[in-house]
Parts: C-alpha cells; structure tokens; sequence
C-alpha cells in the first residue's frame, strides 16, 4: 500500500476542537464497497479511561485557542458500566478581544457499547449562549432535548449516538483499512442523521509528537456543525489500537480551521 508523508508546522497550525468539529461528523453519502458494523464486535479493543488529550487551534495559520478531550469512568446507570466523556474549546487572548469562545460538552456513554445516555452542552461563542441537555431512552426509542429552557422530545434509532460519542465510536473500530468506512446514526441539533466517514488511505504523519503512522479519514458533512464549518472534515487518527486523534482540518464560513494534538499520544 502506498503511503504519503505529512509535515505539520506546529508554530502555526495551532488547533480547534478536534473534538467539536469531528464529534459533529455527520453525512450523506453513498454506499461504499466495504462497511464496518453498526455495533462494534466482541474483539474490538476498549478505550482506556483516564486520557488526557491537549489540542491547540489555529485558524487560517493564527493561534486562536485550545481543546481538551478526556475521558474516564462515571456512576453506572442501570447497572450498566459507563464512560464520562467531556471536551472543551477556549479561545485565547487574541480572539477573545473580538470573539469569545469557551464551550463545554460532556457525554454520558455506555462503557461496551458507547452509546450515550446523556450529553450536556453549554456553548458560549460570541454573544451567542445556548445549553443543552440531551436524554436518550433508547429502550423507549425517545430522546429528551432541553435546549434553554424549552423541552421536545422525538423519535430516535436504538443505535443513536451524540455529537460526542461518535468520535470515540469511530476510535473503538479493530480496524480502519484504506476505501473502508464507518456508518452511524448521530442526534444532533434536534435532528437525527445518518452519518459515514470514509477512510481515504494511510499517510506518515509529522507534528509536535514526531513521526507517526496516520490513518486519514473523510467525513462528510451535510449541515453547518458546531464550529461553522462548511463542508467535509478530515481527521487523522494514529494507525495502532488506540486510534488517538492527532489532527483535523475543516473549513469554516472565512477561512479553515485545523487542531493538532500537542504531545505524543502516548505520553
């Protein structure tokens, strides 16, 4: 298979939320030759609680801030083991001046299966405030959505997932192979979509954490996501079992915005 090489110049593409922006990856797109499970099989590897991961945003080459993504045990529910979820994005100094950002998202997921039983979502972004509280009954086949203060309830699949949990869905996957892809279903924004990522190939992979083999993946997007981002996203994902999220690029409303993970996955 025939590999590419990558360098990230860490001094100027300075990331945002990879988290953000990929857990909103959502898509139409359509059927490829090789699909992957909507449930991951009995041999997938399970997702270490405890990660801790620091990503710094740039858009269009500036520094505007930085993301967290981390991941540890929580409370059972229903006698089920379960993951808390949680990332946020800040703005820094330079933006702040002209457009405040300090969003939080924190996912309540099953620790087998990931799919969510509660998300919490406080956005600020500019003058712009809007939190959400979202209830999945999958056994009801409901989700609650409390979005400032007004209640609606809908329809949901039984394998629904959030704009959270899908990015550590996509991680727990055994395998990502070159022209494989990912199908899920993902609430988000009051509305359920059916969602593919691509894998386009293989690439070597440079950045703040060395040289590493990277698995890039397409994911389409059909709807403006959190960041304001207009079209497809890409995420690359190191090439080993924890499939650690090393950088994600996207284009928003002027310009692009791209995260980048600041120190070696495994460190």
């Amino acid at each position: 298979m025939i590999t590419k090489s990558i360098t990230v110049q860490a001094s100027r593409a300075q990331p945002l939320p990879i988290l953000f922006l990929l857990s909103v990856v959502m898509g139409f797109s359509p059927p490829v030759a090789h699909s992957l499970p909507a449930t991951p099989p009995s041999t997938a590897f399970s997702l270490q609680p405890g990660e801790s991961l620091r990503y710094m945003i740039a858009w269009s080459g500036i520094p505007v801030g930085s993301a967290t993504m981390e991941m540890d045990t929580a409370q059972p529910i229903e006698r089920q083991p379960t993951l808390r979820l949680v990332t946020t994005a800040r703005s820094n100094k330079f933006l702040s001046k002209f457009f405040p950002v300090n969003n939080r998202v924190e996912s309540t997921v099953d620790a087998q299966s990931l799919l969510p039983f509660q998300m919490v979502f406080q956005r600020r972004e500019g003058k712009r405030q809007d939190d959400f509280d979202i209830t999945f009954d999958r056994q009801k086949g409901r989700v609650r959505v409390i979005k400032n203060g007004e209640t609606t309830t809908q329809n949901i699949p039984a394998d629904i997932h959030d704009a959270l949990s899908c990015l550590y869905y996509l991680r727990l996957q055994p395998s990502l192979d070159s022209g494989s892809s990912v199908r899920m279903n993902i609430h988000h924004n009051k509305k359920n979509y059916e969602v593919e990522a691509k894998v386009e190939g293989l690439e070597s992979l440079t950045g703040p954490w060395g040289t590493v083999p990277a698995i890039r993946v397409l994911v389409i997007m059909p709807f403006q996501g959190i960041f304001l981002n207009e079209g497809n996203i890409r995420v690359w994902l190191t090439n080993d079992r924890d499939h650690t999220p090393l950088m994600m690029n996207a284009k928003v409303t002027i310009g692009s915005i791209k995260a980048i993970l600041q120190k070696s996955p495994t460190s």
